[in-house]
């Protein structure tokens, strides 16, 4: 068997490493315009091969989309047009409404399967790619129903065997959830980062005085701009009502602090320390 990674970056290139230990004899190529990065990705033995987007078309019969969300909505429909009887298609796209949206218009839907690991790190890349990436995380898939069975066994045989939990969504409800749990905490990184390094002009000792809990806090500011930049344009509305929860909430929060009222500042922590219980459930399931 033959699978292609088109974008060998981290969860692509994660994707494959994972693979390669249940599945010895499966060939991989590679699809990257990257120099760089298809010299890391034949380096770190992720793929066999790199070959051209069309080549790998003919020979693969997975084809793992791993590019940023704004890549895969340009070369979904021209993977479909040149894709052959009996082969799939699979995307890793942090967003999913209009990637389904545009896969439902093709005559050949049923070869495509809609996937987004629930995995990651601020590190991007080839080079951050580790075979563990994916072991016992959530994976959604979305629309199954519009996938060919044949295709959709294949997909969610691999994700199993790489360790994932598989579960089901609309793509709708998808991006309203992960514009609070994901696209939120990113911009909330970023928002962060800019504010320190806008006080680092004028205070360098600040940095010296940052402790685990600022770098932890801060560290999603290191992802990928390219990445990110396009899930929050194609999830925007839901990214936005996001933010203004989280504006309206920050400004109570201030108000608080300027009226000295503990009492309801207590409150608000109180409350949200009932995020462990729920991160707690969520890990033992």
């Amino acid at each position: 068997m033959i699978l292609s990674i088109i974008g060998v970056g981290l969860l692509g290139g994660s994707f494959a490493l994972s693979l390669r230990e249940k599945y010895p004899n499966v060939k991989f190529v590679g699809v990257d315009n990257s120099l760089v990065n298809q010299k890391i990705s034949l380096a770190k033995g992720i793929v066999d091969e790199i070959l051209t987007l069309d080549e790998a078309l003919q020979i693969a019969e997975l084809n793992v989309l791993a590019t940023p969300v704004d890549a895969i909505n340009k070369l979904l429909p021209y993977m479909l047009d040149r894709l052959p009887d009996g082969r799939t298609i699979m995307d890793l796209g942090s967003t999913k409404e209009l990637i389904c949206q545009l896969a439902d218009t093709h005559a050949k839907r049923g070869q495509f399967v809609a996937v987004h690991p629930m995995a990651g790190t601020e590190n991007s890349g080839p080079g951050a790619a580790f075979k563990e990436l994916l072991t016992d995380k959530n994976v959604i898939i979305c629309d199954k129903e519009k996938s060919n069975p044949e295709s959709l066994g294949l997909v969610e045989t691999f994700l199993r065997d790489v360790g994932m939990k598989i579960h089901y969504m609309k793509p709708v409800e998808h991006d309203l959830h992960l514009a609070y749990v994901s696209h939120l905490s990113h911009i909330s990184s970023f928002a962060l980062g800019l504010t320190v390094l806008d006080k680092e002009r004028d205070e360098r000792a600040i940095f010296d005085m940052a402790s685990t809990g600022f770098s932890s806090t801060v560290r999603l500011a290191k992802s990928s701009p390219q990445m990110w930049a396009p899930i929050f344009d194609q999830n925007k509305n839901n990214v936005s009502k996001a933010l203004g929860d989280y504006i309206e909430l920050l400004k109570k929060f201030k108000d608080a602090i300027d009226q000295k009222d503990l009492n309801t500042s207590l409150s608000f922590m109180n409350r949200a320390n009932d995020i462990g219980r729920i991160l707690a459930g969520i890990e033992k399931k």
